[in-house]
């Protein structure tokens, strides 16, 4: 519907003149809520993506101390067994731990592709050749799946080791290199100065899988120390 408005009254156009204006446009010119509408709704899109994010945030955060929560009360289960077996056959505990650490990261039912057990994943032979030594009968190797059993097996094993290589340098990483690649390749390595040089006994070897093995763990013992979580208990 159009009108007709009276000359001293203002238009779009003409203060004078007398041409008709549309009822529609002098709503929608008065009306302030219409102006702001496209600000408001162009201000909802960042707030809800900022609320998405945090939510985001907090369920990733949320899971992540489960995870840390749980790992943490898995290492610390470990921790009474580690420490028995170290004092029982007389090895630094922080070494016994960083082993454990490196081979299954506290995992009780780890097992491994040639068949070792447990939480220092200890092979069948080394299993057997404990339990000769301690006169266990009727012994099996998946008994070793006991956590205390597991640790005494592997920690014997290791003190055995840490004998064998008694007149070198740094017995530690032979010890290590037998454990993890066996006594056939140290004895490949172990030609001329390797015998009892630590360093040249590490730049001898074919496997770097095994020099990366050695230095993992001997990091991961220096932590412990420094941590004194096992000297505590």
């Amino acid at each position: 519907m159009m009108i007709e408005l009276p000359s001293y009254l203002p238009h779009s156009r003409n203060l004078h003149s007398h041409q008709p204006i549309s009822i529609a446009h002098l709503s929608d010119a008065a009306d302030p809520l219409t102006s702001i509408a496209p600000l408001t709704n162009g201000m909802r899109s960042p707030m809800k993506r900022w609320v998405i994010w945090l939510f985001a945030v907090w369920v990733g955060l949320d899971a992540w101390l489960a995870r840390w929560w749980w790992l943490d009360r898995r290492e610390r289960r470990a921790d009474v067994h580690i420490l028995a077996a170290a004092r029982q056959y007389r090895v630094e505990p922080a070494l016994v731990k960083a082993v454990t650490w490196r081979e299954s990261r506290f995992r009780e039912d780890a097992r491994g592709g040639a068949g070792e057990v447990g939480l220092m994943q200890v092979g069948r032979l080394a299993a057997q050749e404990w339990a000769t030594a301690e006169k266990r009968r009727s012994f099996q190797h998946h008994d070793l799946l006991d956590p205390a059993l597991n640790t005494r097996a592997g920690t014997w094993y290791l003190a055995k080791l840490l004998r064998r290589y008694a007149s070198t340098d740094l017995p530690e990483a032979y010890a290590l290199a037998d454990y993890n690649a066996g006594r056939a390749n140290v004895l490949r390595w172990i030609q001329g100065p390797a015998a009892t040089n630590s360093t040249a006994f590490l730049a001898s070897m074919d496997f770097p899988g095994t020099r990366d093995y050695i230095g993992a763990i001997l990091e991961q013992r220096a932590r412990y120390r420094d941590q004194r979580v096992l000297a505590a208990q």
